[in-house]
Formats: C-alpha cells, structure tokens, sequence
C-alpha cells in the first residue's frame, strides 16, 4: 500500500520543463515602476502625516470642550447651592477691629 502512494506521489510532481525561458528585462518593473512606487510611498506618507494632525487638533479641542464644560457645570452648581454667595456674604460680615482704616477729621 505504502508502494502505491509513493508512486502516485511522484507522478503527480513531476515539473513541467518550460519551452521558452522569459527574458528578465520583460518582467521587472524597470525605472517606471520605481517612480510609480515612490510617488505612491510619498503619497501614503503625506495621508499619515495628515490624519495625525487631525487626530492631535481633535483630541486637542475635545480636552478643551471638557474643560469649558466642566467649568459650566460647576457655576451652575454654584449658582444652584448658593455657595459663592454665602461665601461673599460671610466675608462682608466678617471684619475685625484692625482692618479698618482710620479717616483723617
């Protein structure tokens, strides 16, 4: 059995032996191919460059749009506690002999 195999595995691998061989110069790309590749490359390099950058402003406005709101968000809290006005209050009445300036007659 194992004769068999091996016979049919050497039949099937026999090489097909090419009647014409193919002249290199045909089938390399040659000076146009590398000018094609090249401006394909830099191509690529500037898309990369410039998705970047518009990666960088974006994540650069979302921090700043967080802050603005965050900021938002707590003077509506104070406003909605009143905290910043009892505090001014509490520092209006708040006044100790020594912090008054005498007046001239």
């Amino acid at each position: 059995m194992h004769d068999l195999f091996a016979a049919l595995a050497h039949a099937g691998s026999a090489t097909p032996v090419p009647e014409q061989t193919v002249d290199p110069t045909l089938v390399t790309p040659g000076p146009a191919g590398f000018v094609v590749i090249a401006v394909i490359a830099l191509a690529v390099i500037a898309l990369v460059w410039d998705m970047m950058r518009r990666i960088r402003r974006g994540r650069v406005r979302a921090d700043i749009n967080e802050e603005l709101d965050a900021e938002q968000q707590a003077a509506a809290a104070a406003e909605a506690t009143g905290v910043e006005h009892q505090a001014a209050d509490a520092d209006q009445q708040v006044e100790t002999p020594g912090d008054e300036t005498p007046q001239a007659p």
